[in-house]
């Protein structure tokens, strides 16, 4: 019994650890609001999203040892929200290699006031960064109705080895506005 809770301590405070400063980050024009472990960046930039041009803008940062990034779009036809998410995902496992894609796992993702959609998931993903090296991607898409608009969502968390523990309080940090 005194080993598991031992356990159980050291997984609660790796999440915990002094070198991930977690802090709030609002992004008003996303309605929503992010735990982030470090200062971010930002930046945005046009992308094609299932045929269409979008304004993808982007937030994120590196603290020890991962790379935490949450990005948003705001996609005028409402239709191809299923689309658009399916052809984000993919885009993102494309980038991380061919094996990429077999070795996702998903699963249903909708934090509270996303659209409860079967193309939101969770995915975590054994990947190749550019340079060959390992990676392991763990990333979450999700969408919301934003008046006749809807906003579509991806966060991730890149590591050389899986940190369960770190993804879950950053997805955690996730809070629709």
């Amino acid at each position: 019994m005194k080993w598991t809770l031992t356990g159980a301590l050291a997984l609660l405070l790796a999440g915990c650890s002094p070198a991930l400063n977690w802090r709030s980050v609002p992004l008003p024009e996303a309605d929503l609001a992010i735990l982030l472990p470090c200062k971010p960046d930002q930046a945005t930039r046009t992308v094609e999203l299932a045929g269409t041009p979008v304004e993808l803008a982007m937030v994120g940062c590196d603290a020890d040892g991962a790379t935490f990034a949450v990005s948003h779009v705001a996609l005028a036809d409402p239709a191809q929200v299923g689309a658009a998410l399916t052809h984000w995902r993919a885009a993102v496992l494309a980038r991380l290699g061919a094996g990429a894609a077999a070795s996702a796992k998903d699963t249903p993702y909708a934090p509270r006031g996303a659209l409860p959609l079967r193309e939101a998931v969770r995915a975590v993903v054994q990947g190749q960064h550019s340079d060959g090296s390992a990676v392991t991607a763990q990333a979450v898409w999700f969408a919301r109705a934003a008046g006749p608009q809807v906003r579509l969502y991806h966060a991730v968390v890149y590591t050389a080895k899986p940190r369960p523990e770190v993804a879950d309080q950053f997805f955690a940090g996730l809070a629709l506005q």
